[in-house]
């Protein structure tokens, strides 16, 4: 399976970008599906998860802002972003998170860079 992530870019704060994950394979649909970000010198961090039933949880920091949605039948996850901040400057990646242990179920991608502007 391969993950890519698009839709990053130069962004000014209160912009509200769309990210998209596209998979090679039906782990959209699979599996409960996680958009993780890593901003230069932090560990990467979980944003936002979709279950396979269609709950979401958010981190506090993005709640109220973001929005994580899946098309099973595409294969893609996406964030909708609004109301960026600077601190959301970070390279975003998607991925499939192993519940009952740890790891994730595909190699992660390159990330898609998002760089909110003051």
């Amino acid at each position: 399976v391969q993950l890519q992530a698009s839709g990053g870019g130069l962004v000014q704060s209160g912009g509200s970008p769309r990210l998209s994950c596209a998979a090679s394979g039906r782990i959209v649909s699979a599996y409960h599906m996680g958009w993780y970000r890593q901003a230069p010198g932090k560990q990467r961090e979980l944003v936002a998860i979709i279950t396979t039933g269609g709950s979401t949880n958010y981190a506090d920091s993005v709640k109220g802002r973001f929005t994580i949605s899946r098309d099973s039948a595409k294969n893609t996850v996406y964030l909708q972003m609004n109301s960026l901040k600077p601190e959301d400057t970070a390279v975003y990646y998607c991925n499939a998170p192993k519940i009952t242990s740890s790891g994730w179920y595909a190699p992660w991608g390159q990330g898609t860079q998002v760089t909110v502007s003051s």
